[in-house]
């Protein structure tokens, strides 16, 4: 009996250590130490030509680079700013081929031979753009954050409404849309403003399009 207990208790023993000796592998295996990680692999780069502001620029560019990073890290145009990051508050809306865009949405590679105007391209401190001069005028900036964004959609807004392009509160799609209130807070509705100045917005929209008010 003493045997046959002997015999068992090895049997089990011995049976424990070859199922501890085949899962060390496995687990030293799955969890590396940091020292023996494989680098990361390089970025992929691309060049860009694209006019920014009146200028040709031609730029390498990581592939996953965003049109607004490569804006204000790349080219230093710091105008354009970063708000949310994900499409929703207008703050990085600039102007590329005569249409504004978010451009934390776009990737920098898909603007190769585009026109991109920032608000650096608008104009200066000493030659403001007539938007930005009533945007100052009526007091539309408020903290001045998103004022970049706001004033490159007002742009092209009023270029849209001369265009003939509706919006969803378009009356009738058969006629050229009317440059109203209801028209322009629709327009400008994917751009945020924290401080609430918008009707201060709509008046300095209303003053440059030429409309009586």
């Amino acid at each position: 009996m003493e045997d046959i207990d002997t015999t068992r208790r090895d049997l089990l023993i011995a049976g424990a250590l070859t199922a501890t000796a085949a899962a060390v592998p496995t687990v030293a295996g799955a969890q590396p130490s940091a020292g023996t990680q494989a680098p990361p692999p390089a970025p992929v780069t691309s060049r860009v030509t694209l006019k920014v502001n009146g200028r040709q620029q031609t730029i390498a560019v990581d592939t996953r680079t965003t049109l607004l990073d490569l804006l204000r890290e790349q080219l230093h145009l710091t105008g354009t700013k970063k708000g949310c990051d994900q499409g929703q508050c207008g703050a990085c809306t600039v102007i590329v081929d005569g249409r504004r865009i978010n451009s934390c949405l776009s990737l920098a590679v898909m603007h190769e031979g585009s026109e991109v105007t920032t608000i650096e391209g608008l104009g200066t401190p000493e030659k403001l753009h007539p938007m930005q001069a009533a945007f100052v005028k009526h007091d539309g900036y408020q903290c001045g954050y998103c004022t970049p964004g706001q004033i490159c959609s007002a742009v092209a807004v009023l270029d849209e409404i001369r265009q003939g392009i509706p919006s969803h509160v378009t009356a009738d799609l058969t006629q050229r849309p009317l440059l109203t209130e209801t028209e322009i807070r629709e327009r400008m509705s994917g751009n945020i403003c924290r401080c609430g100045a918008y009707s201060n917005i709509v008046d300095a929209i209303v003053e440059i399009s030429g409309r009586p008010a």
